[in-house]
């Protein structure tokens, strides 16, 4: 908005072109008027509008873990965002109009931290999942303390089941109970570590995707 200090053009009132003129609290002002998009739903925007959705849905189903797990990337802006932004611009796969998630690339967690070693899961028996992996403990910046965070997804459902405080990296189990409502469902699992101050995450591990017992 552009201030009309002496008036000129007569405190232009009303609408050239696309030039607005009016007053507000005795100040006289032009402003441009923004230009209309002539199709506002061209393929491209579709597209992006889909990504956008899909992304939205899982993102939305684990907020809490990405509370954690991208708290190092809240800078100017929420960790809801920060996965957001990253999940669209690397885990979006397929094609138009057929977009979906690619779980292997849809990190929950993003950090320094270092990851699991071996981690594995069993599904088998009903009602509980089991995490695994090997006590790194002694390396590069991992410690004893480092609590598991383990979480299974389930996108038929919208939701996921999850511990963000669990066993520390020396157990190398974590069992997490499922709903009953969940058997024949396809889940997918995955595993990070958080330091015990929560200051510090490893990147997740995806373990890839079963039928719940």
């Amino acid at each position: 908005m552009g201030k009309i200090s002496q008036g000129i053009l007569g405190g232009l009132s009303g609408k050239v072109g696309n030039v607005i003129g009016g007053n507000w609290k005795g100040i006289d002002y032009l402003r441009i008027k923004p230009s209309s998009v002539a199709n506002p739903r061209t393929e491209g925007q579709v597209n992006q509008r889909n990504k956008f959705t899909i992304t939205l849905e899982y993102l939305q189903a684990n907020k809490d873990f990405i509370k954690i797990g991208y708290k190092a990337f809240a800078t100017k802006k929420t960790e809801f965002n920060a996965a957001m932004s990253y999940v669209l611009n690397n885990a979006v796969a397929g094609s138009a109009p057929n977009f979906t998630i690619d779980y292997s690339l849809a990190l929950l967690s993003r950090g320094n931290l270092s990851d699991p070693l071996n981690p594995t899961v069993d599904y088998s028996n009903a009602g509980t999942v089991s995490f695994n992996w090997t006590d790194n403990s002694t390396d590069g910046n991992a410690n004893a303390t480092d609590k598991s965070m383990v979480l299974v997804y389930n996108p038929q459902k919208r939701e996921s089941i999850y511990i963000l405080d669990g066993a520390d990296r020396t157990v190398g189990v974590q069992d997490i109970t499922i709903p009953n409502s969940y058997s024949g469902d396809t889940v997918h699992f995955y595993i990070s570590f958080v330091s015990e101050d929560g200051k510090t995450v490893s990147n997740s591990v995806y373990l890839g995707s079963g039928t719940a017992a």
